[in-house]
């Protein structure tokens, strides 16, 4: 079996899509293919989000919000959608999920923590389900 590519997409890639592919980066190391993208990309990296992730001992501080393309969902096995609404591209074939959780922006690290955790059991999940 082939190494599966997981793709995170959230809006602004620079907050939950980010600290998703982090955790999943860690926790399944080179068994995964990981990718994140937004559909309206920010600037920068959440700062709360990358204190946030730091207090797990995970870096993403050097994580750079890129643009959803359409080629990033064709080589992605697995997409993981959270709160980009219709703006991701739909190819057939791929497992898609989306993942109801609040948007970071503009909260403070205790109201970022409960995310935090929410994608690490949710990354936790899926790296079950993918068997690697």
């Amino acid at each position: 079996m082939t190494k599966p590519t997981v793709l995170f997409v959230c809006v602004h890639n620079a907050g939950r899509s980010q600290m998703a592919a982090g955790f999943l980066r860690t926790l399944a190391g080179d068994r995964v293919a990981v990718t994140s993208a937004g559909s309206a990309p920010g600037g920068a990296v959440n700062p709360v989000a990358v204190a946030a992730m730091a207090e797990r001992g995970i870096d993403i501080s050097l994580a750079i919000p890129s643009r959803l393309s359409r080629d990033d969902v064709e080589v992605a096995d697995v997409v993981i959608t959270m709160g980009c609404g219709d703006a991701c591209p739909y190819v057939p074939g791929k497992r898609y999920e989306d993942w109801v959780l609040d948007d970071p922006a503009g909260l403070p690290l205790e109201a970022v923590r409960p995310i935090r955790d929410a994608i690490e059991a949710r990354v936790r999940a899926l790296i079950d389900s993918l068997a690697v």
